[in-house]
């Protein structure tokens, strides 16, 4: 072999190493949908803090590179470092620690100083189990229904940490589907709340939530852990993180913990989660008929839970007395996306009455959405998992 055929040589075995040695049109598509996400958190201000580590993900995901090289760097292949990366989603460890964050950055107060608002939170959760019937009828498995159905409560973790369970090979679908719905409340959210309300219910003024003693806000993630764990069981490693959380905020000696919890910890957790999430995404295993079939009934799913938070306070505020009424506009709060859906309610508010601030009383169902999604899903892992 003379040195011009070996260094063509090397050239062709280079080439079939390369990237574009082993592009398909799969690898385009999802590299072009990894950067709209990226466009979408960085121009237009989406959840930036999910899309743009999910955004790049999928754009590591969808390099190409030749699988049977022994390269060990997919996120797919055994021992690879993005595999065991991804270990903290197969294995669920990481929606559990968000929900620790998440606690210990949320106030409970709008929801101890108003409990009938946790009625709206539940409300909103029948998107997940309508969903979860129209994936059946769709010819889902129930197992694969139930993980579709989460998608409704607007609930990222939640979702991955179900489908974890019940459906791990439809995870990656899954919770893109649901962190996208999430980046997209002030697009779904607001045509559904003015098509269902009138502009005098819009105008409704609620009183200013009651006062509510540290006693109570201590007492609170106490009482809520028994009350939901006893029950639904199956729960317990969603709701305890967050109630635990909880307590480290308000206990008032755990300042320390607490600031780590839903600074640094859940910071750390978030860039894991979205990025390997996004690496997950690759176009072999995602660019499938069931994947645009999930974004559909995960769209359904949110719609319809937005829909059932408005609607049931409508139907609430038939046997409220006049002064007592609820404002519909934060029905939509009862998904579990905190606080962009409480926003929403006051937002478009505002929009019919500029003195009429519907945010604090909004936050009481959205706070209640995490509970509820988190219950949802130990109710569905009790009967399908």
């Amino acid at each position: 072999m003379n040195k011009l055929d070996f260094f063509i040589e090397n050239l062709q075995v280079l080439w079939e190493y390369t990237g574009f040695g082993n592009v398909e049109i799969g690898n385009v598509v999802m590299t072009i949908v990894g950067c709209i996400f990226i466009y979408l958190a960085i121009a237009r201000h989406f959840e930036p803090m999910l899309l743009v580590p999910i955004g790049f993900g999928i754009l590591v995901g969808n390099i190409p590179f030749p699988l049977d090289a022994g390269l060990r760097i997919g996120i797919y292949e055994e021992g690879s470092v993005l595999n065991i990366l991804y270990s903290g989603v197969k294995q669920g460890w990481y929606p559990p620690l968000i929900f620790l964050g998440i606690g210990a950055m949320t106030d409970f107060s709008a929801l101890i100083a108003n409990p009938k608002m946790v009625l709206v939170g539940a409300a909103a959760q029948f998107g997940i189990f309508g969903a979860y019937m129209l994936s059946l009828a769709l010819g889902f498995t129930p197992q694969e229904a139930g993980a579709i159905g989460i998608i409704g409560g607007a609930d990222g973790p939640t979702a991955i940490f179900l489908s974890s369970k019940l459906a791990p090979d439809l995870m990656g679908a899954i919770a893109v589907a649901a962190y996208s719905y999430m980046a997209l409340i002030p697009v779904f959210q607001p045509p559904v709340m003015k098509l269902l309300t009138t502009d005098k219910e819009r105008r409704i003024r609620m009183k200013a939530p009651g006062s509510v003693s540290q006693r109570q806000k201590v007492i609170f993630p106490i009482l809520g852990l028994l009350l939901t764990t006893w029950i639904i069981p199956s729960g317990l490693p969603l709701l305890g993180m967050l109630f635990f959380g909880n307590l480290l905020k308000e206990s008032g000696v755990t300042r320390r913990l607490a600031d780590t919890a839903k600074g640094p910890l859940i910071d750390i957790v978030t860039i894991l989660l979205g990025f390997t999430v996004g690496c997950s995404t690759q176009a072999s295993t995602f660019l499938k008929a069931e994947s645009l079939e999930i974004f559909a009934l995960g769209a359904l799913s949110f719609l319809v839970a937005t829909a059932s938070g408005v609607l049931f306070v409508k139907f609430f505020n038939l046997f409220l007395p006049e002064g007592k009424k609820i404002n519909p506009l934060v029905g939509n709060a009862g998904v579990s996306a905190v606080p962009d859906s409480a926003r929403i309610s006051q937002e478009v508010g505002l929009k019919y009455d500029p003195t009429n601030y519907l945010l604090m009383h909004a936050m009481g169902p959205n706070v209640a959405g995490v509970i509820g999604s988190a219950v949802a899903a130990g109710v569905l892992l009790a009967f399908l998992g």
